[in-house]
């Protein structure tokens, strides 16, 4: 009987330690709502969307938003928000990035700063800045560091023209050439308020001797830009240039056919012979 009351009275001791040390141990009362309540150290900054090397100019699809703690962050760090994105879209990077490294201003070259366009150009490279509209232009959706084709159009005077097949030609002048940077201009409105209007200036990189090309070619008609893929598959250049008759069935037979001319020759014995030409 003894021994079962002190058997009785050893659980009953150990039970209740045991909840002393639980009420110890777990969250209660204010200290569990402080702890819910905590503010987060996390802000969404902007990093590389995807691997980027040194000298890369910045794309819409290369820039993304991430959550990082505040204490691992590095100076000059940008927060994520439109305005940002905008102003970061164009420039060089300074570095080798993997995906998902923090963007920061220091690592970033944006034109218009003070030597852009020489570090961006390549060793024995020109920096060439052609006016295009939002049609020749792509309608907006070239971007630095895209590459392009630059296309001439030019229409001929009636002297130059043989037919009106041949009055109208487009050749490319430059081929696979890198735009380095896009300056949309403003103008003032009807109304007296400044408005965006289609015309931009796209600078491209070329070789000096393609710069001077491109500098006759804005005196000699219209320029556009044909955007290349970013594989570089089987190349399908289009050699010479394509005339308004190489389009156009109805201006292929406009020139009209050439009079023939026929010389008859008579013998001394009654014959004759009969020569067209």
């Amino acid at each position: 009987m003894i021994v079962r009351v002190a058997l009785l009275a050893l659980i009953a001791c150990g039970l209740a330690g045991f909840g002393t040390i639980v009420w110890m141990v777990a969250p209660h009362g204010d200290a569990a709502t402080a702890a819910a309540v905590a503010p987060s150290n996390h802000i969404k900054v902007l990093v590389a969307a995807k691997p980027l090397r040194p000298g890369s100019l910045l794309k819409v699809d290369d820039i993304s938003g991430r959550e990082v703690d505040e204490d691992k962050l590095p100076e000059g760090y940008v927060l994520d928000d439109a305005n940002a994105r905008r102003s970061l879209t164009g420039g060089m990077i300074r570095r080798t990035m993997v995906a998902g490294d923090v963007i920061s201003n220091t690592e970033v070259l944006r034109p218009g700063d003070h030597g852009f366009l020489a570090a961006v150009l390549r060793p024995g490279f020109r920096a060439v800045t052609v006016a295009v509209d939002a049609v020749s232009g792509a309608a907006g959706l070239i971007w630095p560091g895209d590459r392009v084709d630059l296309i001439l159009t030019q229409q001929l005077d009636e002297q130059g023209a043989i037919n009106a097949g041949r009055r109208i030609a487009a050749e490319t002048v430059l081929r696979d050439v890198r735009v380095i940077a896009i300056d949309q201009q403003l103008t003032s409105g009807s109304a007296g308020m400044a408005e965006t209007i289609p015309a931009r200036t796209i600078t491209i990189e070329v070789s000096s001797s393609s710069a001077e090309q491109v500098q006759v070619a804005t005196k000699l008609g219209r320029l556009s830009l044909a955007v290349r893929s970013a594989e570089h598959g089987p190349s399908e250049d289009k050699e010479g240039a394509t005339w308004a008759s190489d389009v156009s069935n109805a201006l292929g037979n406009s020139a009209p056919k050439p009079a023939i001319s026929t010389l008859r020759i008579f013998t001394g014995t009654g014959d004759s012979k009969e020569f067209k030409f």
